[in-house]
């Protein structure tokens, strides 16, 4: 059994190349594989290992400057969720492309998982969902609000073109774990609103937490390891990822005349040129050839 766990915090690092190299060693002599982004404001990422590793990572983290009360989300897997291990240094561990934006000093109300549906079901409440459309397309809360951006990146200008929207409200905001939260608080309360809310520890801590038959929650939620997607209680969804798109997809959609193995389905075979799907087919064979022979040994 594969224990995954899902963190981020914010802190100031003054220089997170020089962190890289004792926390990579660790998770390789560890036997930990996933990816870790440092960048000065923090750290973000999901990895999966045994129990020993996990442990010993968590631990390595949570003795960087700042990160003492870092806090991470844990779910089980019986194969391995990937690959390969991976610390990169990024600008920023989730891109919003706001260098003012700064959530180690200040983000919006936290609200915990047992209150939040008397939170967005108040008539006062407007209720964001700042993930990217196609995590937002297999799942979302009751009537929450979809800006269908592709990227978060994208948000504040969504924000911009829509503010008018939301005078005289609240504004309630969710991600997957928070982190894009965070952020988006913090960008909020820097243009001037005052009440604003977000879920503690994002859809996958409510999934954990509130039972089904009082949830608000309607779908599955998309997570980024070979899970795909969970629903109720953190249990493996039906979705499979559609790895010339890299968006959700569910076994019948394998059926469709549009979906290759490793090259299309019917949400990208139109958005990709037949140079790319070539290409696409080149990758699926060296990665059969890759499990053939791993297959043998």
């Amino acid at each position: 059994m594969y224990t995954i766990a899902a963190l981020y915090h914010f802190t100031r690092f003054a220089d997170p190349a020089a962190l890289k190299p004792a926390l990579l060693e660790l998770c390789l002599s560890q036997d930990v594989k996933g990816t870790l982004l440092l960048a000065n404001e923090g750290v973000n990422g999901t990895i999966s290992g045994p129990r020993a590793g996990i442990d010993a990572v968590i631990a390595h983290l949570r003795g960087l400057p700042g990160c003492a009360d870092l806090e991470w989300k844990e779910a089980t897997s019986e194969t391995p969720p990937f690959p390969r291990m991976k610390v990169r240094i990024k600008r920023e561990i989730v891109t919003m492309g706001q260098p003012d934006v700064d959530p180690a000093s200040k983000v919006g109300n936290y609200v915990a998982p047992q209150d939040w549906n008397a939170l967005i079901q108040s008539p006062d409440v407007a209720v964001i969902d700042t993930r990217n459309d196609y995590e937002v397309a297999i799942g979302t809360f009751e009537g929450a609000i979809d800006p269908q951006t592709k990227s978060f990146g994208e948000f504040p200008e969504w924000w911009e073109q829509n503010k008018h929207r939301f005078h005289n409200k609240k504004v309630a905001m969710f991600c997957t774990g928070g982190i894009r939260c965070e952020k988006s608080t913090n960008y909020l309360l820097g243009q001037g609103v005052e009440d604003v809310f977000h879920l503690k520890g994002g859809i996958l801590k409510y999934l954990e937490e509130v039972p089904q038959e009082e949830s608000t929650w309607e779908g599955n939620c998309f997570v980024f390891d070979a899970r795909v997607s969970v629903g109720h209680g953190l249990r493996e969804g039906d979705h499979v990822l559609c790895h010339g798109c890299r968006q959700p997809i569910l076994p019948a959609d394998m059926e469709r005349p549009e979906y290759e193995q490793g090259v299309s389905c019917h949400k990208c075979i139109d958005q990709t040129s037949d140079w790319d799907k070539d290409r696409f087919r080149e990758r699926q064979k060296q990665i059969r050839l890759a499990e053939a022979r791993a297959q043998k040994t």
